[in-house]
């Protein structure tokens, strides 16, 4: 989900960021709502994965991502992740539109560099197609980037290459940059914490840029280069961070379209979480669709099993004094 780095020189510049993180804020939580009630329009929105564009944005296994999050450094960590697509009328299981996704195999490894200002992240995603026998792996997304965090800002750059894995055919490669800005009601709302200290609302939202894309569509269907994209993100706690709802959408723009700023496409995905220690299970939804003409929808439900891991620098540092 995710996820920007902006620099403060000036009074006036500052006061900007002010602004827009009030504004991203509102967005976040407004999208949120509409994704829950299940009223969004799915054309007139203004402000895009054939298949895994973005990588699926999760909420955090972790209770605090404040404070804690900036004490500590994790030397290695991640998660493992599998999925069945229990319905899936129409998700493609390759870069060029073909199969269908039967099942979703990930592994994502991250370390951080300098604490919580530069991480290093990888992710690497296989699909199989159900219509081969669900087993046979049909397509590998590779991700890497570096990414980090600084106050209320992240940003990330990354490059991402999906290519099929059981024949030849389309590959689709990118890089982009983001920016986000995030929003915690633990933080931001006193109110929240008196009313709800077993909760939380964890949001981020913001612009991203691809400068530089081989093939990577803009739609569904395959049409047209993404150039920009626009993100939103949130996490509910509904209880200690053992029960969670999250939503995510992310709409895309068009290089090729006369107007590069206007979106061309828009993936919502929402599901729920149940955790146990370092051990989720999540039912989760997802539909990528074109908004500025007809075309390819594409869809599933899923179950997905993930398992979080992390060794944190003070274990190495402990176990290094201890000798």
């Amino acid at each position: 989900m995710s996820q920007s780095v902006l620099s403060d020189h000036t009074f006036r510049v500052r006061t900007s960021l002010s602004r827009v993180s009030v504004y991203l804020r509102r967005g976040t939580l407004t999208l949120l709502a509409a994704i829950v009630a299940g009223v969004m329009p799915p054309i007139v929105l203004p402000d895009a994965l054939a298949l895994e564009k973005y990588g699926r944005p999760l909420p955090s296994m972790e209770e605090g991502q404040g404070e804690e999050r900036e004490a500590e450094e994790t030397i290695f960590g991640g998660y493992f992740l599998t999925a069945a697509f229990v319905k899936n009328p129409t998700f493609a299981a390759r870069p060029d539109n073909t199969g269908l996704v039967g099942l979703r195999h990930m592994v994502h490894l991250e370390t951080d560099l300098y604490k919580q200002y530069l991480t290093f992240y990888m992710d690497q995603n296989f699909f199989s197609d159900r219509t081969k026998g669900w087993l046979e792996l049909s397509e590998w997304d590779g991700t890497y980037a570096l990414t980090g965090l600084v106050d209320r800002f992240g940003w990330r750059i990354q490059y991402e290459r999906d290519a099929p894995l059981d024949k030849s055919g389309t590959k689709q490669m990118y890089g982009d940059v983001l920016g986000t800005v995030r929003f915690q009601a633990t933080e931001d709302w006193s109110w929240w914490r008196s009313r709800f200290p077993n909760q939380n609302l964890t949001a981020y939202a913001g612009p991203g840029w691809f400068f530089y894309n081989s093939n990577y569509f803009a739609r569904p269907d395959n049409t047209g280069r993404a150039l920009f994209r626009y993100v939103a993100h949130a996490d509910l706690d509904l209880y200690m961070n053992r029960v969670v709802l999250y939503a995510d959408t992310n709409f895309f723009t068009d290089r090729e379209a006369k107007n590069t700023l206007n979106p061309t496409e828009l993936d919502w995905i929402i599901g729920v979480a149940f955790r146990w220690h370092d051990t989720e299970f999540s039912v989760y939804r997802e539909e990528d669709r074109p908004i500025d003409r007809s075309g390819l929808v594409q869809k599933y439900y899923a179950v997905q099993l993930r398992f979080a891991f992390d060794v944190p620098k003070r274990w190495i540092k402990g176990a290094l004094a201890a000798h």
